[in-house]
């Protein structure tokens, strides 16, 4: 690593399984890391195969990505929040939210707690945190910078972490918000999850920055580069930015490098812009496999508990997804909640001529 840790790459895990220095996590938390890594890689390639069949509109996956989210999920508090791209909604399974209640959003159905009004991949619930995106590139930047500001005015010991993806990083809102954040030394993680691809976009053609870490020195924000195929090494500087920010030394942003082995969405076809080969050599620093050669070699894991796993939360989705495809469209009526903190009488009005109008004609 160079002495400057924006242009270096700071790595824990090696792509055989073994360390540089052991990680100062209990055995539980390992395994536990590594079996939310692996049911995400089951219930996302379940999710793909759904939307092929037509049961779901869209889907994004973060196949090969998982170590950043599932790292911020541990390193955070449960008082953190979260401002997410596209590919760290697991977060919120790592914070304990419900696993019916996460797919409910992507059949955006009764059982959806955002009732039906985001796109599939853009879950969010107040219950733990985490904060609705938009697809727009970047947004979420400054808005995760403002709440940092907020807490700090408020003096509440909370941290705000935004994410954004590489392309994120060329857009206003990236500096205008890491030129905020420095500023005022708010208590903001900024996350760039550089899967090197800006949908079909290389990051070479987006920016001639050496890396993107490098990019925080020009606001006098700390940078660290870090290799997100590692979750041990993501852990490590998201926790240690996470407590920097929250002992009242200011923001960091970090560039997790890192790869999207499958489409930017399903309605994206990869083989247009890249090689099988690109993908085949990134394939071998897969983040779930080198943490499996890690635990193995330990002796944390048993021969059998991918097997029982796959068995286990396969079932557990199954069910899951049943008892969702089973469940209604959202309640008309729930189009007037959360327009106002208190419905003013107009909306009153309405709701009460949809209610006299009687239930909606059944489509068949």
């Amino acid at each position: 690593m160079t002495a400057d840790p924006a242009l270096g790459l700071f790595r824990v895990l090696q792509d055989d399984g073994s360390v540089s220095v052991e990680p100062s996590l209990s055995e539980e938390q390992l395994l536990a890391m590594y079996r939310h890594m692996r049911q995400i890689r089951i219930m996302e390639t379940r999710m793909v195969m759904l939307q092929r069949q037509g049961r779901i509109g869209f889907y994004g996956s973060c196949a090969g990505q998982e170590a950043p989210p599932i790292a911020t999920g541990f390193a955070t508090s449960a008082n953190d929040w979260v401002f997410p791209a596209l590919r760290e909604s697991s977060i919120m399974l790592v914070r304990g939210f419900p696993l019916v209640k996460y797919l409910a959003q992507v059949y955006g159905n009764e059982l959806d707690v955002l009732k039906g009004r985001q796109m599939p991949s853009h879950m969010s619930a107040r219950e733990v945190n985490q904060v609705s995106w938009s697809s727009c590139i970047g947004p979420q930047i400054p808005q995760a910078v403002g709440a940092a500001w907020a807490a700090k005015i408020k003096g509440d010991p909370v941290v705000a972490v935004g994410f954004m993806g590489d392309g994120a990083t060329s857009q206003p809102d990236f500096h205008n918000a890491i030129n905020f954040a420095g500023v005022f030394k708010v208590p903001a993680v900024l996350i760039c999850q550089n899967n090197h691809w800006s949908i079909s976009v290389p990051t070479e053609r987006q920016t001639a920055s050496e890396t993107i870490a490098v990019k925080a020195n020009a606001y006098g924000v700390p940078g660290v580069r870090v290799d997100g195929n590692d979750i041990l090494a993501c852990y490590q500087v998201i926790r240690e930015a996470v407590e920097r920010a929250r002992a009242g030394e200011g923001p960091s942003f970090i560039e997790c490098v890192t790869y999207r082995m499958g489409a930017h969405s399903t309605s994206d076809d990869p083989t247009r812009y890249r090689s099988n080969e690109e993908v085949e050599a990134w394939a071998k620093k897969d983040p779930v496999e080198r943490l499996r050669r890690y635990l193995a070699a330990r002796g944390i894991l048993e021969e059998t508990f991918d097997e029982r796993l796959e068995a286990d939360f396969g079932a557990e989705l199954s069910a899951a997804i049943e008892q969702v495809e089973a469940a209604g469209p959202p309640q008309p009526e729930s189009i007037f909640d959360d327009v106002y903190a208190s419905r003013p009488w107009h909306l009153d009005e309405q709701l009460e001529e949809l209610r006299a109008a009687g239930p909606a004609p059944k489509q068949h």
